[in-house]
């Protein structure tokens, strides 16, 4: 299993130094816009119809993460400067983040 072995904000950006060696730099307005909260994905009724939510990613100039929880064995809480903490970013979700952001 992969994880943060450590988390620091460098200028605009959170570098992830992975237990695989890797390492990642991810934009803070990046994570903010791909945020898999509720409130910015939207979530599934029992039947399967998205509540809420935006099509896509959002806009967010300018904000910046305030700092982060690890949360259990799994994910991270980033709480952000527009006052967003609410999404639960897996391991998993961060590792695709940072692949996204090489190519």
């Amino acid at each position: 299993m992969i994880f943060p072995e450590q988390i620091e904000a460098i200028g605009d950006e959170i570098a992830i130094r992975w237990n695989d060696g890797s390492e990642d730099y991810l934009q803070m307005e990046r994570l903010r816009a791909w945020s898999p909260s509720a409130e910015n994905m939207g979530e599934r009724d029992l039947v399967g119809r998205q509540i809420g939510g935006h099509d896509g990613p959002q806009s967010f100039p300018g904000v910046t993460v305030r700092g982060w929880n690890k949360v259990g064995g799994y994910a991270i809480q980033f709480q952000f400067s527009d006052g967003h903490n609410t999404g639960l970013y897996s391991f998993d979700y961060l590792k695709k983040l940072g692949q996204m952001a090489r190519e």
